[in-house]
């Protein structure tokens, strides 16, 4: 085996692992999403600009206003879930640049000083972060049930009236439940995928 990271970590995380449709009601709790959090910011985004910002929607009237603004089956799943989250841009990400990339102390204003560059830089590497968190997820013992079927532009009116966030990801999270699962769709092959130049 090529890969420092043992079977089991990569059954976890990769093999076993896939999205679920439905959840126990067993409680997801702050310091579960937080020891997740903890893990998956160490990962790499660019000039470290940690842009992903995450709602946890736990009341019963946030969920509501959520499901308001969810395509066909997500609000029912939603509401079933022991915990939604919103994953965001900060479109002000930039303003903690100074602190969080202090190698570069002008990178703040060289880079990112025009709106529209933040913003598309901001989405790529906050869109990266939901790939980790999503794996965070996993790496907990638990379940996602990512989701892109909403009105975002609802949400961020619902949720972010400032304009200073952009959602763009909704996920279901807990323990699986039952039917969670839908069979494994096939993946392209290694040589399918890459190409060597």
């Amino acid at each position: 085996m090529s890969l420092a990271l043992d079977a089991a970590a990569q059954d976890l995380l990769f093999r076993e692992a896939q999205t679920a449709n439905t959840f126990t009601d067993e409680p997801v709790t702050d310091e579960q999403v937080q020891a997740i959090y903890d893990l998956v910011k160490y990962a790499p985004t660019a000039f470290n600009q940690s842009p992903l910002r995450i709602t946890l929607v736990r009341s019963e009237d946030a969920r509501k206003r959520l499901v308001a603004h969810a395509m066909g089956a997500n609000g029912s799943k939603t509401l079933a879930a022991p915990l939604t989250v919103v994953l965001s841009v900060d479109l002000d990400f930039h303003e903690k640049l100074p602190r969080l990339f202090p190698a570069l102390p002008n990178v703040k204003d060289d880079f990112f000083s025009e709106a529209g560059y933040r913003e598309v830089a901001g989405t790529q590497n906050a869109t990266l972060q939901a790939g980790y968190f999503i794996l965070g997820i996993r790496a907990a013992g638990l379940a996602a049930g990512p989701m892109t079927g909403f009105d975002f532009t609802g949400v961020d009116k619902e949720f972010f009236g400032d304009g200073k966030q952009k959602s763009f990801l909704v996920i279901n999270l807990g323990k699986p439940g039952a039917d969670a699962f839908f069979p494994r769709s096939p993946r392209l092959s290694f040589d399918e995928a890459a190409t060597t130049v």
